[in-house]
C-alpha cells in the first residue's frame, strides 16, 4: 500500500480544505490502495515564531492587512523568494528532517506556498533517494514565487495565469499542468436544485437569496456589510455565515433585520447553501470563489488579502462572474442593482460564473498523484563545492575543515579543536595554525 504525505498548515482554511478534498477523491477513486496523512508543518515541525503562525495569521490579516501586503510584494521576486526559503530551511532544518523520519512516504504533496521550497530542500538532502515531490498550488491567479521549485517533479496549477507565473519562475511546460483548484468531490454531488435546497434550509421559496460568507474564521467587515444591505429594505432574504467568529455571530443574532435573515456559525453544508443562493457576498478566497462558480452563483467580493487574493478579484471581474465592491456601501449598491435587473440579469451572471467552474479538477489531481505514488524513488545527489579542485594541494585539509563548519578556516573552531583557552591572542594563533596546516599539506602535495 502506497503512502502519500500532505504538507500544509492551518494559516487560513484553504490549505487543509484542499488536502482533504484531494484525499477524499483518492480514496473514492482508489479504495484500499493508499494511506494518506496530513501534517501541519508550521505547528509541529518548525521553530518559534513559525509554530504560532496558525494563530497569528488571522490576527495579522484582520489587524494589519497593509503590512501583510507590503511583505508579500517585497518578497515576491525570484531572488528574494529563494533567499527567504533558504533562511527558513536553515532555521528549521533539524525539525524538517525530523518530520521526514517520522512520516515516511512514497509521495509528498505540498499545498502551502511558504513550505514548498524549504520542504523540497529537506527531501533533496535525504541520503540516497527521496520520494517524488508534487506541489498543488492553492492560490488562483497572483501566485507567489514561493510556490515554484524546479526540483519538484510536478506543479499543478489552477489557472493559466498561475501557469505563466511558473514559466517565469523557470519551470518547464513538462513540469506543470493546469487542473483547476481542488474542490471537495462531494460539493458537486450535493448540489441540489434551488427549490429543494431552500425547502431543506427553511428559506423563503420566492425571495432572492443573498448568501454572505467571510471564510472559516469569519474574517473581514462582514457585519458592517450585512447592515448596509439591511438598511436598503430590499425584497430579498439574507443568510450570513459567521464561521468560527463567535463575536460576529453574537452581534448578528442580537441585531434587528428588515428582511428574513438566517445566521450560521461554521458550516459543513456549503453545497446546500450555495444551491439555494442567487448572489454570494464574500471575501476573495480562492476556494469559496471556485465553489461559487461550480454552483453557478455570481460573486460580490467585498474584501481581498493584498497579494495572494488580488488576482482572484481580477479573475472573477474580467470574466463577468462578479464585481469587486470594497466597502459596505458599494456592496449594498451592487446588490440593489443586481436585484433590479430581475431574474434575467441574475441568470446571465450565473452562466458566466458556471463557465469558470471546474468540478473535475480534484479528480484530475488525484489521478496525477496516484501515478506518481507508484514512481520509483528519486535519487538524490549531494552537490559538491568546486569538485574540480579535488586534486589541488591542501584540498583534503580544506574539506576536513569545511566538514566541521569552518568554511573560512575559523580561528575559533581551530582553537576549540586544539583545546586552547579563550586568550586574547587566540585569533592570531588560530590564523597561524591554519596557515601552518595549509602549508604542510601543500608541501606534501608537491
Amino acid at each position: 500500500m502506497k503512502r502519500i504525505l500532505f504538507l500544509m498548515s492551518d494559516t487560513g482554511g484553504g490549505h487543509r480544505a484542499a488536502a482533504e478534498a484531494i484525499i477524499e477523491a483518492l480514496h473514492v477513486r482508489y479504495p484500499g490502495e493508499l494511506e494518506t496523512e496530513i501534517v501541519d508543518v508550521f505547528r509541529h515541525y518548525t521553530r518559534f515564531p513559525y509554530t504560532r503562525m496558525p494563530e497569528f495569521y488571522p490576527w495579522l490579516i484582520n489587524n494589519s492587512k497593509s503590512s501583510w501586503g507590503a511583505g508579500y510584494k517585497f518578497s515576491n521576486t525570484r531572488l528574494r523568494a529563494r533567499a527567504l526559503s533558504r533562511g527558513f530551511y536553515s532555521y528549521s532544518e533539524n525539525r524538517l528532517k525530523q518530520m521526514i523520519r517520522e512520516h515516511p512516504s512514497d509521495l509528498v504533496v505540498n499545498v502551502h506556498s511558504v513550505l514548498a521550497r524549504p520542504c523540497m530542500e529537506a527531501y533533496s538532502r535525504m541520503p540516497g533517494a527521496r520520494p517524488p515531490y508534487i506541489v498543488v498550488v492553492t492560490d488562483l491567479v497572483s501566485t507567489h514565487y514561493f510556490w515554484y521549485d524546479r526540483r519538484a517533479e510536478r506543479t499543478l496549477v489552477p489557472t493559466q495565469e498561475a501557469y505563466d507565473r511558473g514559466v517565469k519562475a523557470g519551470l518547464t511546460s513538462e513540469q506543470m499542468r493546469i487542473t483547476g483548484l481542488p474542490v471537495h468531490p462531494k460539493f458537486a454531488e450535493k448540489l441540489k436544485d434551488k427549490a429543494s435546497a431552500r425547502a431543506e434550509l427553511g428559506w423563503d421559496p420566492d425571495l432572492p437569496a443573498i448568501l454572505m460568507v467571510g471564510g472559516g474564521d469569519g474574517m473581514g467587515p462582514l457585519y458592517k456589510t450585512s447592515r448596509a444591505i439591511n438598511a436598503r429594505n430590499l425584497k430579498c432574504q439574507l443568510a450570513i455565515i459567521a464561521g468560527r467568529n463567535k463575536q460576529l455571530k453574537d452581534n448578528l443574532d442580537t441585531s434587528e433585520w428588515n428582511q428574513p435573515t438566517q445566521t450560521y456559525s461554521f458550516v459543513t453544508n456549503m453545497p446546500l447553501l450555495m444551491a439555494a443562493a442567487d448572489i454570494l457576498v464574500t471575501k476573495g478566497g480562492p476556494a469559496t470563489l471556485c465553489e461559487a462558480c461550480i454552483a453557478r452563483v455570481p460573486s460580490i467580493i467585498y474584501d481581498a488579502i493584498p497579494g495572494q487574493e488580488t488576482g482572484n478579484v481580477e479573475w472573477i471581474v474580467n470574466n463577468d462572474a462578479g464585481v469587486f465592491a470594497p466597502s459596505p456601501r458599494q456592496v449594498a449598491d451592487t446588490v440593489e442593482a443586481w436585484l433590479g435587473e430581475g431574474a434575467a440579469g441574475l441568470a446571465k451572471r450565473s452562466d458566466a460564473a458556471a463557465a469558470l467552474g471546474k468540478p473535475n479538477a480534484v479528480w484530475e489531481i488525484a489521478e496525477e498523484l496516484y501515478t506518481y505514488a507508484h514512481h520509483a524513488p528519486i535519487p538524490t545527489v549531494r552537490r559538491r563545492l568546486l569538485p574540480q579542485f579535488d586534486d589541488m594541494p591542501g584540498a583534503k585539509t580544506a574539506k576536513a575543515l569545511a566538514r566541521t563548519g569552518s568554511l573560512y578556516l575559523s580561528p575559533l573552531t581551530l582553537r576549540r579543536r586544539s583545546g586552547e583557552g579563550r586568550s586574547s591572542g587566540a585569533s592570531r594563533s588560530g590564523r597561524r595554525a591554519a596557515l601552518r596546516l595549509w602549508r604542510s599539506e601543500t608541501k606534501r602535495g608537491k
